[in-house]
């Protein structure tokens, strides 16, 4: 099959993890860039980048790179495309675009001057034009403007990839899925030990835990991809790929959730149930104030409030309870933890080995490693014990630190608040349940009649030759831009 130009995006700070996955994974020309991690490879590739990356945001497939230095530009270059190789007439279309540039006022309207290109190319040709449906269309397109270099691609994946299908319920402040699995990877677990979140919330880190521990394809769960749509579509090709268990492997260990809130107990319990793991993960009520040294060799990773989204009555009170557990109750073993304010760190009250600076929805946080000797730290290097790796001091002398003066609500512009942060909602989600006693391995006969129940053409609009008047134009200069995930 032949080879091309491919593109996963991801959030800021997982770039190297991304880039390794994609090694892992057998792409060629893999190289990072700014929350995105380049690669080449066929289609097969493209089919298992979607199916079976834990990191990665969604794939694209560029089909066009040029310069612009205005819209019409724009318009122009994307009217030469042989649109006929990729969108039929009849089927529906919807375009993003992402913008970095002075020239490019809004995302939006270059989304306009694409669509109205593509139309128009058809409509010459044919006298048909295709019509837009933003919530199902049959071809998704991506466009990336940063000043005048242009990037068209055809999106591949659709629904952002962090939604993996599993979750039934979310509690307040769920963790981004895609997220999650980073915070794993980071923190070089690969299930070689127990893993332990006392807050778990509504199970997330659990269960992106069980899949990399057992090499599951987190694409186990979707229901469907843009690319099914697409005309080249090679259906037994992904029927293979979806069927293959022979990556997967053996976890000998097991996966522990705690949380004080019933309702996220039962909530993280009902989404372990839908992903089939509730033979590897053990949810169960409990005050982290409470919590016990492990009989085994255990990781602890977890995400405590920050006070941004969920309010907590003492919260450095909270740190400094999770610092006295930590030193006295979690001897021998790592702990990682997600944080958004140095106050916080700070009352845990023990030094961490590893900061590495994470993007929490639009919270730029940092992701702690602390190492806790059961003894002194003197007595631990004696033995041969390596806090630090020399890969690990050189990362760290690269990384930001927190600014001693920065605000607590610190924000990025508008840009890193979409749909792929990690906040969707701070009110229980509820779904159909009927799939939760769903095995793992269906075949995709089943999964395809459990897609084809719920599909249907999203709303189309047709808006003929309306033009973008000049009062849309000319947003304000203190305007946001619009951007999904990148």
């Amino acid at each position: 099959m032949a080879e091309y130009e491919l593109i996963a995006k991801t959030f800021m700070g997982l770039e190297p993890v991304l880039a390794k996955e994609l090694t892992q994974l057998g792409a060629n020309n893999v190289q990072i860039g700014r929350r995105m991690v380049s690669f080449t490879g066929d289609k097969e590739m493209m089919y298992r980048a979607n199916f079976q990356l834990h990191t990665a945001i969604r794939i694209l497939k560029p089909i066009r790179h040029f310069k612009a230095k205005s819209a019409d530009d724009v318009y122009e270059e994307i009217k030469k495309i042989d649109w006929t190789q990729y969108l039929e007439p009849e089927k529906t279309f919807a375009v993003d675009s992402v913008v970095f540039s002075e020239e490019f006022r809004h995302s939006k309207f270059v989304s306009y001057k694409v669509k109205d290109a593509i139309v128009d190319f058809f409509r010459e040709k044919t006298g048909k034009r295709p019509n837009i449906s933003v919530a199902n269309p049959d071809i998704r397109l991506n466009m990336h403007i940063a000043e005048d270099h242009c990037t068209l691609s055809l999106d591949s994946s659709g629904e952002s990839l962090h939604r993996r299908g599993y979750r039934q319920e979310s509690v307040e402040a769920p963790l981004n899925e895609v997220l999650a699995a980073g915070m794993i990877l980071l923190s070089g677990w690969q299930g070689d030990t127990d893993f332990i979140d006392p807050m778990c919330g509504s199970g997330t880190l659990p269960i992106e835990a069980a899949l990399i521990a057992k090499n599951m394809a987190p694409g186990l769960f979707r229901k469907e991809y843009a690319f099914e749509k697409w005309t080249d579509f090679d259906a037994d090709l992904f029927d293979e790929i979806y069927n293959d268990e022979s990556q997967e492997r053996e976890f000998k260990h097991h996966i522990y959730g705690y949380d004080i809130d019933m309702k996220a107990v039962n909530t993280a319990r009902l989404n372990v149930k839908a992903a089939g793991l509730t033979s590897v993960i053990t949810i169960e009520q409990q005050d982290f104030k409470d919590f016990a040294q492990p009989q085994n060799k255990s990781i602890m990773i977890t995400n405590p409030p920050y006070g941004e989204r969920i309010s907590t009555p003492d919260l450095l009170g909270t740190y400094r309870m999770i610092g006295e557990r930590l030193k006295h109750q979690f001897k021998g073993n790592d702990a990682w933890i997600l944080s958004y304010r140095e106050e916080c760190f700070e009352q845990i009250g023990l030094k961490p080995s590893i900061k590495i600076p994470l993007y929490n929805g639009s919270l730029e946080c940092e992701f702690r490693r602390y190492q806790m000797f059961d003894g002194k730290l003197k007595d631990f290097r004696h033995e041969g014990g390596v806090v630090k790796t020399e890969e690990e001091k050189r990362q760290m002398a690269q990384k930001h630190r927190f600014k001693k003066e920065r605000e607590f609500k610190q924000r990025l512009e508008e840009t890193e608040q979409n749909e792929e942060a990690d906040i969707r909602s701070f009110t229980f989600h509820h779904h159909d349940l009927e799939r939760n006693d769903h095995p793992i391995r269906k075949k995709r006969e089943d999964r395809d009649d459990r897609r084809d129940g719920k599909k249907g053409k999203g709303g189309r609009f047709d808006r003929g030759d309306r033009k973008f008047n000049k009062a849309e134009r000319n947003f304000t200069k203190k305007r946001k831009f619009d951007d999904d995930e990148d």
